[in-house]
């Protein structure tokens, strides 16, 4: 080994150290940047404006209490035991020979049973009471909104009004909302999460969603399921407002130029992303329909997208009458 050099005045130098590193190991970088990037998150499901979402959010923060049961004294106890058992603790008990204890079989088995048990009546109950598919009971009748998902903006329906509007859904404060769902071709999914549920949009069959918002407000809608290259900008504005502020909305709609017939439907299936917020003031009544069957031959068996079947179901007053055995896919 090398021996350091003598100063001149004969006393040697202390060996030289390595100069330390100014960078920060990943772990500690990682830490630094973690508060930043959730800065961009929302707290939506831990904040909702309709029953649905109250009860999920409910549902997620007692399940996620009970499991912590579990998981928080196995976190302690695994670090109690690391520092009580180490190998400098000549106090800690030894016994080579230790293989049972019925008070710990007891306990570490009885506690997840129990909590088990506890999440499976939770469940069992929340799923029924929860399923998208069931009407939501209320004084007030409920609103009729058909959705489309297409490439990459969604439609909205309002069948009772005779009105539709893209990239928008104005919906009365306090009314149970009925959707019917379906897709023009990718499969998508309807996602509103201050409102509650999601449900996939599929083509050549059409779902149910029941939601209401109990406050008013201007809530994010998107598309929860991957669908291609304009998927993350597939957003859309849910409106919550007064009776009398959606009563005029509906009135001003009525009184766009825009009419939602086949030719319009047509350029709408054009792949697009960032489309503006359009309203119709005329929609075929049978569009959405015709959207759901355009799959479907007379005989209910499956067809091309391209076919005639497919084409006059679609085409507004030329499309032909239902077979009375024909019905629509639902669940």
């Amino acid at each position: 080994m090398r021996k350091p050099p003598a100063d001149p005045r004969g006393r040697r130098r202390p060996p030289s150290r390595p100069a330390a590193s100014s960078f920060l190991p990943p772990g500690a970088c990682l830490a630094a940047i973690a508060p930043l990037i959730l800065t961009g998150c929302t707290w939506d499901l831990l904040n909702p404006s309709g029953s649905i979402g109250v009860q999920t959010r409910n549902l997620i923060v007692l399940a996620t209490a009970l499991m912590l049961l579990v998981v928080v004294p196995v976190i302690i106890l695994t670090l109690v035991f690391a520092w009580r058992y180490r190998e400098g603790n000549t106090r800690a008990a030894y016994a080579p020979r230790w293989s049972h204890s019925t008070r710990i079989e007891v306990v570490v088995w009885g506690i997840p049973c129990v909590i088990v048990a506890l999440l499976g009546i939770i469940i069992w109950d929340t799923t029924h009471k929860l399923d998208p598919f069931r009407p939501l009971e209320s004084t007030v009748a409920p609103l009729q909104v058909d959705v489309v998902a297409l490439d990459w903006k969604w439609l909205f329906i309002y069948p009772q009004y005779g009105v539709a509007s893209l990239n928008e859904l104005p919906i009365p404060v306090g009314t149970p909302v009925n959707f019917r769902i379906t897709a023009e071709s990718t499969m998508n999914a309807l996602f509103i999460p201050r409102l509650g549920s999601m449900v996939y949009a599929m083509a050549g069959m059409q779902t149910k969603l029941h939601l209401i918002a109990d406050q008013p407000g201007v809530f994010d809608g998107r598309s929860a399921a991957y669908s291609g290259a304009g998927f993350s900008d597939m957003h859309f504005r849910t409106v919550a407002t007064s009776r009398a502020d959606f009563d005029a909305w509906v009135a001003r709609a009525r009184a766009s130029g825009h009419t939602l017939d086949a030719a319009a439907y047509r350029r709408l299936e054009q792949p697009s992303s960032k489309d503006p917020v359009t309203v119709y003031g005329k929609v075929d009544p049978r569009l959405f329909q015709g959207v759901v069957d355009q799959y479907m031959a007379g005989n209910g068996d499956i067809c091309r997208a391209d076919s005639p079947v497919t084409l006059s179901a679609i085409a507004g007053a030329n499309m032909p009458p239902l077979p009375a055995q024909q019905t629509t896919l639902e669940r």
